[in-house]
């Protein structure tokens, strides 16, 4: 079994450097000193003494990962590369929780976590109040909040690390591809209740519009869930508003869905009803989730850079483990558009 001097002999490093490594404390470090060191960590198959580790640390080698519901394959997605950083990199674990977006289990995971030593978290929740999750910052939990933006404090900082998509530009840009190709109708599906992201949705797909001139003609379609939990019964939800959107006099001709899984929904929903994608009717989603190429055809997406968000997310936990005095900050990334079979110019 390989020790963590091995390591250090056979990266040419001392044994505090290749601590550093394990911990997250490699910041300062030399790119090349880093890879050095995490090759010999794969070639010998090092992993460090958890026990000695929670004995020393006080906490165990676990990030928490709370996620709304796993029955959604984008978060799946985010937690296979979260998983496989944070193994790989830190020799730490995750422990799942779905929440379904319930500020009460959020919190609720927060204690359960600090109780089994845990002390940094992911929570991908993007609920509009976040102060349950503050709380349990200032209580010693390194938390990293996705899906979101940052709210300032009065002091204009917060205790928290935000990393999150431009979701005000993820819809703007779906907009724009349906108005470049002609559409003059459009509709922005999503369920009611609110969260940041969904309203930064709503607003880059009302600015989109407005600045084609076609604010008259731009709907936000909500409609309730069908059952408590939203993101399990989200194509759902978008077969049955599809099933409404057919019936109108002047249906839309561009639709998108808040996330892919609503616009799976409404592409079956518009085939229900007799019409066709695209020909009838054009359909985008948000995500890119891998599922929406195997659609019928291939759904239009709005791709979320998963992979480097997650490094993000992993790297701010253990950096912020290590060194709790480090400051936090928001980290916004740019979406880009994945254009497939889903959309094409309106009959009329």
């Amino acid at each position: 079994m390989s020790r963590i001097s091995d390591v250090a002999q056979r990266a040419g490093v001392s044994t505090s450097t290749v601590s550093n490594v394990l911990n997250g404390r490699s910041d300062r470090m030399a790119k090349e000193t880093l890879e050095r060191v995490e090759t010999a960590i794969r070639e010998l198959k090092y992993r460090p003494n958890t026990s000695a580790r929670q004995l020393k640390t006080g906490h165990t080698p676990l990030i928490g990962l709370l996620v709304p519901s796993m029955a959604n394959p984008m978060y799946g997605f985010i937690a296979r590369e979260v998983e496989t950083l944070a193994q790989e990199r830190y020799g730490f674990r995750i422990m799942i929780g779905n929440t379904y977006r319930d500020a009460a289990k959020e919190a609720h995971f927060f204690e359960d976590l600090m109780a089994h030593g845990v002390r940094g978290v992911i929570i991908i929740s993007s609920l509009v109040d976040e102060q349950h999750v503050e709380a349990a910052a200032e209580r010693g939990l390194v938390v990293v909040s996705y899906d979101r933006r940052a709210t300032p404090d009065a002091s204009g900082a917060s205790v928290i690390d935000h990393v999150t998509v431009d979701s005000f530009e993820s819809s703007r840009i779906a907009t724009q591809h349906l108005i470049a190709q002609g559409h003059r109708r459009l509709a922005f599906v999503t369920p009611s209740g609110r969260t940041m992201s969904r309203n930064e949705k709503i607003a880059g797909f009302l600015a989109a519009a407005k600045a084609a001139g076609l604010e008259a003609s731009a709907q936000v379609v909500e409609g309730l869930p069908v059952d408590e939990y939203g993101d399990s019964m989200m194509s759902e939800l978008g077969r049955m508003q599809a099933g409404l959107i057919a019936r109108r006099e002047q249906r839309p001709t561009g639709v998108i869905g808040v996330n892919d899984l609503l616009a799976f929904g409404l592409m079956a929903g518009f085939r229900d009803a007799g019409l066709s994608v695209p020909q009838d009717v054009s359909v985008i989603g948000i995500d890119n989730v891998f599922l929406s190429t195997l659609m019928h055809p291939a759904m239009t997406s709005v791709r979320v850079p998963v992979p480097e968000m997650a490094q993000v997310m992993v790297e701010r936990v253990m950096s912020r483990l290590a060194d709790p005095s480090i400051a936090t900050q928001e980290f916004v990334f740019a979406p880009t558009l994945v254009a497939r079979e889903s959309v094409a110019p309106p009959r009329d």
